[in-house]
């Protein structure tokens, strides 16, 4: 079981887009896959096809020991993978896990049980530092970092390295970027090119191939309850999606 936290300090740069349609395309080439949605928005949840507002229990009661990660497991509509939801109660878990032992490793030790279950788990963090965060970071083996070719998108970016780092060295010795992904990507714009050419050079084949472009329908997809790679099979955003998941997929066999 390969468990990857799909993460990013700053907000709006497609990380649950990226969770939804890399589960769902890793799904369709046979893979296993759990999505873990560790955001109180709950966005991950939806855009899977799940209603947050019926769910009578979430990940919240997972992380609080409350409930199993079987008892609260349900599987996406279309995408034929399974999702452990969220919705606005998970925004409480943070005030009720710091009095909890070992509270940053609460999801890892509900994962622990699972391992024969999946071949991949996606976790799609909120974008901060918070115990949430800390409990997706804790858990993985790695991290994706989407990511936007813009100006500040760099200044973020060493941030998050820094924290992946505090991470590694104090609590997930196993915990390495898997690697970046340049998202929304607008081929038109001159500022996308140079920042993408020097993520190239500074990362090297830490940044993945496959570039998803800005595309309309991959916006559009949630709103249905639909991943975009199933929403519309020839659009050019479901087009990446799916070969970024056969691009992960042999990334892994190195691993």
């Amino acid at each position: 079981m390969h468990i990857f936290a799909i993460a990013n300090q700053k907000g709006g740069v497609g990380k649950t887009t990226t969770t939804v349609n890399l589960a769902a395309a890793l799904a369709a080439s046979g893979q296993r896959t759990l999505l873990v949605d560790l955001d109180p928005q709950g966005n991950a949840t939806m855009g899977s096809g799940v209603d947050k507002r019926a769910l009578e229990k979430t990940v919240y009661q997972v992380l609080l020991g409350l409930a199993s990660l079987a008892e609260v497991c349900t599987s996406s509509p279309s995408g034929k993978f399974d999702v452990l939801p969220a919705n606005r109660d998970l925004a409480g878990a943070e005030v009720e896990m710091v009095e909890l032992e070992r509270r940053e490793m609460r999801l890892k030790e509900a994962l622990a049980g699972h391992v024969e279950d999946y071949d991949f788990v996606l976790i799609d963090c909120p974008p901060s530092l918070s115990l949430l965060t800390l409990n997706g970071l804790c858990a993985a083996h790695g991290v994706v970092i989407p990511m936007q070719c813009e100006y500040y998108a760099l200044e973020g970016l060493s941030d998050l390295v820094n924290t992946i780092k505090k991470v590694h060295a104090n609590l997930n010795r196993d915990l390495k970027i898997i690697g970046l992904l340049r998202v929304m990507f607008d081929t038109r714009a001159t500022l996308g090119h140079q920042v993408s050419a020097e993520l190239e050079q500074h990362f090297g084949d830490k940044v993945f191939k496959t570039i998803v472009p800005r595309n309309v329908r991959l916006a559009e997809a949630p709103s249905y309850g639909i991943p975009g790679v199933l929403f519309d099979k020839a659009a050019k955003g479901a087009i990446a999606y799916l070969a970024f998941a056969g691009e992960l997929i042999e990334r892994v066999k190195t691993m």
